[in-house]
């Protein structure tokens, strides 16, 4: 298996700019940056696209502009155009079952509640790569999900995710490097907190 898409989830538009379901925009934004990549509008894939050179190697981002709860339908027409099958393709996304700023990589399960890996699911199926960055749980246990995964990160917030913002750009090159089992024994080797166990069972 070789990563050739590397996608990051979230909502286009100013609304939707340093939220909590954003964050996989956010990621891939500094990944573009980093890697002198430029963005550009795809219609054929609803998405904005960079094509950036790692080791050699040509990979391209991709940020849907569908919506969330739609990014199958983007990245699905990615694959698609690029005849590559599903393991091709690294999902950054936001997982409030984490806590703040705690990334973990899988490449399996089911959606945990998340609207665009369940659309991905059903329209792509299974085998895809994810790269899940923790933005904690809900304050208030009744509080509506869309409206906190819809809220801003507060300064405090805002500040951890930055200072962890070099691991993860770290953690995507080591993907792409060294593979996927790899680098399950290095970003997953953290022991779960008493907050991630409760969620999980």
């Amino acid at each position: 298996m070789s990563i050739a898409v590397i996608a990051g989830l979230g909502n286009p538009g100013p609304k939707y700019r340093n939220t909590r379901h954003n964050i996989g925009f956010d990621i891939v934004d500094r990944l573009a940056a980093q890697l002198k990549g430029s963005w550009r509008a795809e219609a054929r894939f609803e998405a904005e696209t960079a094509t950036v050179e790692f080791e050699e190697r040509k990979l391209l981002l991709v940020k849907p502009q569908t919506y969330m709860n739609d990014s199958g339908r983007s990245l699905g027409a990615v694959l698609r155009y690029h005849k590559l099958e599903a393991d091709s393709l690294l999902v950054i996304y936001d997982d409030l079952t984490l806590d703040l700023g705690r990334p973990k990589l899988s490449a399996s399960g089911s959606a945990g509640g998340h609207n665009g890996i369940a659309d991905l699911l059903d329209r792509i199926g299974p085998g895809f790569v994810r790269y899940r960055v923790g933005i904690g749980a809900k304050p208030i246990k009744e509080m509506d999900l869309a409206d906190y995964v819809l809220s801003q990160f507060k300064p405090a917030e805002r500040e951890i995710l930055s200072d962890r913002m070099p691991d993860y750009l770290d953690h995507i090159r080591l993907i792409i490097d060294k593979g996927i089992e790899t680098a399950f024994n290095i970003i997953n080797q953290r022991t779960s907190t008493t907050h991630e166990r409760s969620h999980n069972k």
